[in-house]
């Protein structure tokens, strides 16, 4: 009787892990299905939740499908107190990996929306994922009857000692924390160091901030330096900027007709080239009387830091082709030369004026001697 009863048990703890292994792999199955909905969806953050149930779903029906057939054992009540201990322990670490990828993947989601890059800051990553791993280790050990009050007390004192340690280290951590969390510089900004360094902001980590200037590489800066350091941000408070281009044109020229046809211009490269900005207004201001011309100033809208080069490059363009069309001159910087002829044996004679043109230096800059 006795021995029949063993074999009922093993039977019913068999089909009990059988069951939950195939609930595991109908989980695995309807997540890989909720997967691919979720990949067509415009919000990125249920894709992250259903990676990460695609991975503790199966494992928790598995492990359930085990403590129920550890239940119908005849097992003494330690080891079936041990063995549930051990199951739930398991269960635990699973979903706080899985807790810890949901989390990460949903900080760096929404960093990556709100500054409209890929980069991310992964030092909120990283911090996120490894304050989440250590709490459900601790929870984990509580749970196997680990008292943790010991361990938190060791990890106080190893943690000051090994601040003493890495003072640097931690000076570039909390620096990138300060840096972020007062939104002074954001991943995706375009920023220019008093030092020189500039470029668009692709991660601030644990350690650094990486920059990626204009000609595609890479510059390093650590984040205690850049807290420090004073630093303009072309990209707030907003990303739309003006740009100033310099121009000059004779004192002959109608400046009535110089401000209609500069504008008209202006008007054009804002609606017809990437990356400016169509409703913006421009603007001419004479205020300069030069030695050679009247120079002023005129106001371009440019989408963002990079786009000023190519906006500029056009309205130099067309600006120079319309005043030809229009007859508006844009005279080159002259210079008076005084010249003293003397003959042998004779007095000096007076000096006869020339006027030559001078090798181009400056747009504005005209000498008199």
């Amino acid at each position: 009787m006795n021995r029949e009863l063993l074999v009922h048990d093993w039977l019913v703890a068999g089909i009990a892990l059988a069951a939950g292994a195939l609930a595991g792999l109908l989980l695995r199955a309807l997540m890989r299905w909720l997967g691919r909905h979720a990949e067509r969806t415009r919000w990125s953050g249920d894709d992250i939740i259903v990676d990460a149930l695609r991975t503790l779903a199966p494992w928790a029906a598995v492990i359930a499908g085990a403590a129920v057939a550890a239940s119908t054992l005849p097992l003494t009540t330690r080891v079936l107190g041990f063995v549930n201990q051990s199951l739930t322990a398991v269960l635990i670490l699973i979903a706080t990996i899985s807790a810890a990828r949901v989390v990460a993947g949903l900080v760096q989601s929404v960093a990556g929306a709100r500054t409209g890059v890929a980069g991310s800051a992964s030092i909120f990553v990283n911090i996120t994922r490894i304050v989440v791993l250590v709490m459900g280790v601790l929870v984990a050990l509580e749970t196997m009857g680990v008292s943790i009050a010991p361990l938190v007390t060791a990890l106080g004192v190893g943690g000051l000692a090994v601040a003493l340690a890495l003072q640097d280290t931690l000076a570039n951590l909390f620096a990138g924390v300060h840096i972020l969390a007062s939104k002074t510089v954001q991943p995706g900004d375009y920023i220019r160091l008093t030092s020189g360094e500039e470029g668009y902001v692709v991660d601030i980590n644990w350690r650094n901030t990486v920059v990626r200037n204009l000609s595609n590489n890479l510059v390093i800066i650590p984040n205690n330096r850049l807290a420090r350091t004073n630093m303009t941000n072309f990209t707030q408070p907003e990303q739309q900027l003006s740009i100033l281009v310099q121009v000059g044109v004779g004192y002959e020229s109608d400046l009535e007709h110089v401000e209609r046809v500069t504008l008209d211009v202006v008007d054009s490269v804002m609606a017809d080239i990437n990356g400016a900005v169509p409703d913006h207004e421009g603007a001419v201001r004479f205020h300069t009387f030069a030695d050679s011309r009247i120079n002023f100033t005129v106001i371009l809208g440019v989408g963002e830091f990079s786009d000023q080069y190519r906006i500029k490059h056009e309205f130099i363009k067309r600006l120079h082709q319309r005043f030809r069309t229009e007859g508006i001159s844009i005279p080159a910087p002259t210079r008076t030369v005084a010249l003293h002829h003397e003959g042998p044996g004779s007095s000096a004679l007076p000096p006869v004026p020339h006027q030559r043109e001078a090798a181009p230096r400056s747009p504005a800059t005209t000498t008199r001697s």
